[in-house]
């Protein structure tokens, strides 16, 4: 398969997301103009996302919803099941654990780690928090494969090379901190923070040229 850009590989969990919503709404078949008008992408656009995957439509017909959606989450992988563990049971762990809506594509949070004994043994939607010292050894009889960082940046670092070390390649990191690991490693960053300046840049933005229509 040829390269695909990171821009599109970003579009691909919206449309899986917009085509899900459509099947729960009973539609059978939708065209890239119909498709546009939901995401606020040009249907020129979504038919050159698709035709690096092969195109899926059919002129004249559009795209069958339950195919395209099949499809969309097979070049995604979530045609497979995920262990998943977060590291730290503070309030962004903890939520990441009560949201059940990860186990419907495939992703099982299956353990929480935590060195705070005040935490270690409480459940949180019926996962476990374990302390720190078992990390290892669980990771190596439950055929883990992605890990969540839910700590402080300035312990992000060392536990992150030890989950890799401990055989993680995939790792979800909500700590404000960029990790440099080995190339074999996909790491997904979530800065919140970083999300909320950018938020602050767009409403700034939008003020400013609204102010200006108004002068």
């Amino acid at each position: 398969m040829k390269a695909i850009s990171a821009t599109v590989i970003n579009r691909l969990p919206r449309y899986y997301r917009y085509l899900g919503e459509l099947l729960e709404n009973d539609v059978i078949r939708i065209s890239s103009k119909e498709l546009s008008e939901k995401m606020n992408v040009t249907a020129s656009q979504i038919r050159q996302d698709f035709n690096n995957f092969g195109g899926f439509g059919q002129q004249g017909y559009g795209y069958n919803v339950s195919y395209l959606y099949k499809e969309i989450g097979k070049i995604l992988g979530l045609d497979n099941n995920y262990n998943v563990i977060i590291i730290g049971a503070g309030n962004i762990g903890q939520a990441l654990a009560n949201y059940s809506d990860f186990e419907r594509r495939g992703f099982y949070i299956t353990a929480l780690f935590d060195v705070n004994e005040s935490s270690v043994g409480k459940k949180i939607r019926g996962i476990e928090v374990l302390h720190m010292d078992k990390l290892e050894e669980y990771i190596m009889k439950n055929n883990v494969q992605i890990a969540a960082l839910t700590i402080p940046k300035a312990k992000a670092p060392q536990v992150a090379a030890s989950l890799v070390s401990f055989g993680i390649k995939a790792i979800w990191n909500f700590a404000p901190i960029d990790l440099h690991l080995p190339e074999f490693v996909t790491v997904q960053n979530v800065h919140l923070a970083e999300s909320l300046m950018q938020l602050s840049y767009n409403l700034k933005t939008y003020n400013e040229k609204k102010e200006k229509k108004l002068k």
